[in-house]
């Protein structure tokens, strides 16, 4: 199918090997105002463990968004997300000496015979079972400080960690359990069979860890945001960045932030001509920032409607989160307190603005502080205020919220809908939240 063809509706079922950027091969075109269907691999361990992977997850070839150009936003509301893995493996990682030079995520190496990102046979289960197809050596570059397996219930409403033997029955139909697609190229993690922490049972919510638009340069998908994205400054591999400035080329697509799931709208920057909206790392659940780094990687189906936002010109992405997500402090306000507003307002000789609507923008950076500061700059742009106002109005009607350590973020404040209008995203917030 040509490439520029435009679909009303298309589905994604191909993927990148670790990298995201306006060289990798397009998967087609979607209609402005159209749909994109997706089923993915799961992300962070599967990648993480296969040696010819270039980054640490594994995403959707890019799709061309018609009338989309270079500053520009899409605008992505998430109709639906479902979990087909009915398990996994996850926990805290180690890194294997010798198997990789600056970087453990990208640049894999056999230890044994030196192969740059080889060929690799799976024998056995275990965190030896990743072999090198040339020299039989262990060749991933990742094992498990602590690690835990957990199966899910049919509904996907709960999970529970298993024991040594049920990790390791279900490491003997690993890929199956998993549901690995057919056209993705990772090891199932489950292979790994970790035990920790036996009979520990989790609420389960899914949302997609790594999602949005295409960076103008070639980036291992994984590192695509400002906290990761600081291993490839003065890195000698392929993808090494010179300074920051290269960094900020960034489109911050890996933010797993878990509000966003299911009914969530993400407007992400454009930065390259027709978008590429990519999507992967589904998560089955996961706390506020994602303190072991990792979280329950799955693979699932996701759907998907795209808007086209003209001349925005954002720099990172925008999230309206479901109003359930949002901090107490900012949600829509209700008749009651509009009302009690409003009397408090003539009691003073104050014009109330009454008319406002919440907002997340999402920042990222080597640190959370760094993070925090780049989404008051990109808040400040946004809509057009001084940091000193973005503080106060985060400080009174929002606050920051930690989508992962060390560095991501989501800045949450109620805005004038008079500075959303004036930005073209008005009527996204009030449809969201029914202002």
């Amino acid at each position: 199918m040509a490439q520029h063809e435009v679909q009303r509706e298309i589905t994604v079922d191909r993927y990148t090997k670790g990298l995201v950027g306006p060289d990798q091969e397009w998967a087609g075109t979607v209609a402005d105002g159209g749909t994109i269907h997706t089923h993915t691999p799961p992300a962070c361990w599967g990648p993480m463990i296969t040696p010819d992977f270039r980054g640490g997850h594994e995403v959707t070839r890019p799709v061309r968004v018609e009338n989309a150009a270079v500053g520009d936003a899409v605008a992505l509301t998430i109709r639906s997300v479902e979990v087909t893995s009915v398990a996994t493996s996850t926990g805290s990682m180690a890194e294997r000496e010798g198997a990789f030079g600056d970087d453990p995520f990208v640049d894999h190496r056999c230890p044994g015979c030196g192969t740059e990102w080889p060929e690799s046979i799976v024998e056995g289960t275990g965190e030896d079972a990743i072999k090198c197809a040339e020299c039989g050596e262990n060749a991933s570059s990742f094992g498990f400080e602590f690690g835990y397996t957990v199966a899910f219930d049919e509904d996907r409403t709960v999970g529970l960690t298993m024991d040594a033997e049920a990790a390791d029955d279900l490491a003997s139909n690993a890929r199956e359990a998993m549901a690995i697609p057919k056209h993705a190229r990772q090891h199932p993690i489950l292979l790994y069979k970790p035990s920790g922490m036996p009979g520990t049972l989790g609420h389960l919510r899914p949302f997609v860890g790594n999602i949005g638009t295409t960076p103008p340069i070639e980036l291992p998908d994984s590192h695509n945001a400002g906290d990761f994205g600081q291993f490839l400054v003065g890195a000698e591999h392929d993808w090494g960045l010179p300074d920051e400035d290269a960094l900020a080329q960034r489109t911050d697509g890996h933010m797993d932030i878990n509000a966003v799931r299911e009914g969530a709208v993400l407007i992400c920057p454009v930065k390259t001509d027709g978008a590429g909206v990519y999507v992967g790392d589904l998560h089955a659940n996961q706390g506020d920032g994602e303190l072991s780094l990792h979280t329950t990687d799955v693979s699932g189906r996701t759907e998907i409607d795209v808007e086209v936002i003209k001349g925005l010109d954002i720099d990172g992405p925008i999230l309206l989160p479901n109003e359930a997500d949002l901090p107490h402090i900012s949600a829509p306000y209700t008749d009651r307190e509009l009302e009690t507003g409003r009397r408090l307002a003539a009691e003073y000789g104050v014009e109330l603005v009454d008319d406002v609507g919440p907002i997340q923008v999402v920042g990222s950076g080597e640190t959370i502080n760094a993070a925090t500061q780049n989404a008051f700059d990109r808040a400040t742009a946004l809509l057009g205020m001084s940091e000193g106002e973005v503080r106060g109005r985060c400080t009174f009607t929002g606050g920051v919220e930690i989508g992962r350590l060390p560095g991501v973020v989501q800045l949450t404040l109620l805005a004038p809908m008079e500075r959303l209008e004036d930005r073209g995203i008005a009527h996204l917030v009030r449809n969201q939240y029914d202002r």
